[in-house]
């Protein structure tokens, strides 16, 4: 039996790709695991400057797997209980990376995978490609961080909108909402993402990480918590090899070599 999650080293840059291509990549507790361990091992591998996640075959998600679900033991609601924790951790993982994760979204991603591509920092997505939020057509409620990431990119009234009527986005609308970063051709999504990641691998992924730390944190903080905050990440930078080559560079007047 193949592995549900296959990874592949591409110089600094890490592919993760769901590998349950039979089922659309279809979420299963094993591929969850493995998914949460392979972002955790990159969040702390220096050799890896960012990550790439997409789909073998068709899709990128499907989201849960139904079927998977229907045939475990109990009812469903309590095999979601156990499936959903791990599925956050996963989420989590994207959320607190210190590098930039950039979904390659080579197909359909519904449900959870719709939640899983809007988690991570950087989107490109297939012409062909589909949105779908899909949890409420099935009489579910929006899991894995969607409810979190999709007022944040696209406000609440779309939100509302697009948890109560469901209707597939496609990329130009994917585009057009803010959901996504970049659309291109089918055959260009993964060579796309990868062109992205080498050239954010390049730039300073200290100055990267902070930035990416305070606006996830500013949703919580008050204003004098955000600013001290901020005064603790530019002092930090600054001390960074990265921020003192950057204000070397500036005073130079060259560009600088991160």
């Amino acid at each position: 039996m193949s592995s549900p999650i296959l990874t592949q080293q591409r110089g600094q840059i890490l592919e993760i790709a769901l590998n349950r291509p039979e089922a659309f990549n279809a979420f299963s507790l094993d591929m969850m695991v493995m998914l949460s361990d392979a972002l955790a091992g990159a969040a702390t591998d220096e050799s890896i400057k960012g990550v790439i996640l997409t789909g073998k075959g068709k899709a990128f998600c499907a989201g849960g797997d139904l079927k998977w679900i229907s045939q475990q033991a109990g009812d469903a609601g309590s095999t979601l209980h156990r499936l959903a924790p791990q599925f956050h951790i996963a989420i989590t993982e994207i959320r607190r990376m210190p590098k930039p994760v950039l979904a390659a979204i080579n197909g359909i991603a519904a449900g959870g995978g719709f939640s899983l591509a809007l988690a991570c920092d950087f989107r490109v997505m297939a012409e062909s490609a589909v949105l779908r939020q899909g949890y409420t057509s099935n009489g579910l409620s929006i899991d894995g961080g969607g409810t979190f990431a999709l007022p944040r990119l696209v406000g609440l009234a779309r939100s509302i909108e697009i948890a109560a009527f469901d209707e597939p986005i496609g990329a130009a609308k994917a585009l057009e909402w803010g959901l996504v970063t970049k659309v291109v051709s089918d055959v260009s999504v993964m060579d796309e993402a990868l062109s992205m990641a080498q050239g954010l691998a390049k730039s300073a992924l200290h100055s990267f990480a902070w930035s990416k730390r305070l606006f996830l944190e500013s949703f919580n903080n008050t204003l004098e918590t955000q600013l001290e905050l901020e005064r603790q990440g530019i002092s930090d930078c600054a001390s960074h090899p990265d921020g003192q080559e950057g204000i070397k560079a500036f005073v130079e007047k060259r560009k600088p070599m991160f």
